[in-house]
């Protein structure tokens, strides 16, 4: 058991000397107060890890320092101690947040045994908190990797949208990053601190599909040997994502339907309904107008998912995101294969600028990954590529090289060139004029033979 700062609270002097200088022998810091209203200027005033309180004291009584304690900190442990234990007052104590009670006489080694139990609750708490909080940060906006303007206007959205209730329907082709973009929403959301339950509506046959929506009883069908929660229990108090909920059945569409209007269903095989609190969160690649036009989706249910919807745009109507994107997985792929590659040749990153990924970011990412792991040396070059992006390689069924890149190519340069010129060479302004990032602007100076220029 790690040593804690442990306050212990007792009018009696020699219960608390005694109590006290148990404590010091086993490691513990002890710090000591005579009443109720010393104890909480003790907490007012300094780090205190667990409270050690006897109940029944002049002036402030336990209950009441324990009511104070939480008003100033929540998070201390509070243990209570009492001659006049009764079924009620611990009870009470539970009640108001006490972390566990003891009674009089004191067994000191059972008084050890409790704050070893109620220090690793507070470990336990402390990790989860730590693992929220870097869930938090990993998937804050300012984590999602979008200078383009299409991707600013996105983030913008997220932002708009995350810290309300509102059913967000998630639009885009597969691989542009739809379950970021959830995740987004719900850690930036006032239900960080609940769960975020993801399913695929894709993934698994109907049958089996319903059940881990809803959950099912004990016997309901073959196979249902104990009663098991459904994802939106799982999610109550937090949010359930939804992917691709274009292919839900029309029974499902139904039963989904319910849940939005009410928040209530019943699980397989139950006739008890059950009320959840969850914030749901959908997306699809699908086209769910012509889907309501063929009878295969309900507009009753398209109209309440689609409360706010948020379309990302597919990676080849947002390159400015590609340098930065590739610069990203670049880093992640060497540091997670333990690879010492540390760049792109300018002939490969010229290929890979000019792809159009049919798969978008996903597809980027594996592209790299599989450089990464090919790579010869330091450096990737052409030939650490799938031959499908080697210039002049294409297969015989491959398009024809087109001259319209390098026809672009030198329209941008001249956009670059010229707005540099006319703010005297500070990226910045030419940057902003341009209506792109800075280190996109940089790339694309590097890119164009244009570096030098002063800032």
């Amino acid at each position: 058991m790690d040593a804690l700062r442990i306050l212990v609270v007792d009018d009696e002097a020699a219960q608390r000397e005694l109590i006290g200088g148990f404590l010091r022998k086993q490691g513990h810091e002890v710090l000591l107060a005579g009443s109720g209203a010393e104890g909480l200027a003790r907490v007012r005033e300094t780090r205190v890890d667990l409270v050690l309180s006897d109940f029944k004291m002049a002036g402030m009584s336990g209950i009441e320092l324990l009511r104070g304690v939480k008003a100033v900190s929540p998070e201390i442990p509070f243990i209570l101690v009492t001659a006049y234990g009764t079924v009620e007052t611990a009870v009470q104590a539970m009640k108001e947040g006490a972390a566990d009670y003891l009674t009089k006489p004191l067994d000191l080694e059972e008084l050890l045994l409790r704050i070893g139990r109620v220090s690793e609750q507070v470990r336990l708490q402390s990790a989860v908190r730590e693992l929220q909080a870097h869930l938090v940060e990993r998937h804050r906006l300012e984590g999602i990797i979008g200078e383009s303007g299409r991707m600013q206007e996105v983030l913008a959205l997220v932002k708009r949208v995350a810290p309300s209730d509102a059913t967000v329907l998630i639009r885009g082709e597969s691989g542009t990053g739809k379950e970021l973009i959830a995740r987004a929403l719900h850690f930036n959301s006032p239900r960080a601190a609940g769960p975020l339950v993801t399913l695929n509506c894709a993934a698994l046959p109907e049958h089996l599909l319903e059940s881990e929506l809803f959950g099912h009883e004990k016997g309901a069908f073959t196979g249902a040997v104990a009663q098991r929660k459904g994802r939106f229990e799982q999610a109550d108090g937090g949010s359930i994502f939804l992917d691709e909920i274009g292919d839900l059945s029309p029974a499902l569409q139904v039963k989904l339907l319910r849940v939005l209007q009410e928040r209530q269903f019943e699980r397989l095989g139950g006739n008890r309904t059950l009320a959840v609190n969850v914030r749901i969160l959908a997306a699809t690649h699908r086209d769910l107008e012509q889907a309501m036009r063929d009878g295969a989706f309900r507009e009753d249910l398209y109209y309440r998912l689609n409360v706010v919807t948020i379309q990302i745009p597919p990676l080849r109507e947002r390159r400015e995101d590609i340098p930065p994107l590739l610069d990203h997985f670049l880093r992640k792929f060497a540091e997670k294969n333990r690879r010492a590659v540390t760049g792109l040749t300018a002939a490969a990153r010229d290929a890979l600028l000019r792809y159009d990924y049919p798969g978008n970011v996903r597809e980027l990412e594996n592209l790299v990954e599989r450089a990464v792991l090919l790579a010869r040396g330091p450096v990737i070059d052409l030939p650490d590529l799938p031959v499908t992006l080697r210039p002049g390689e294409r297969g015989p069924t491959g398009p024809e090289p087109s001259r319209l890149p390098d026809l672009l190519a030198g329209i941008e340069r001249e956009a670059i060139r010229a707005a540099l010129e006319r703010h005297g060479g500070v990226q910045t302004q030419a940057a902003a004029e341009l209506g792109i990032g800075e280190r996109v602007l940089r790339y694309k100076m590097r890119k164009h033979g244009l570096e030098g220029r002063p800032d």
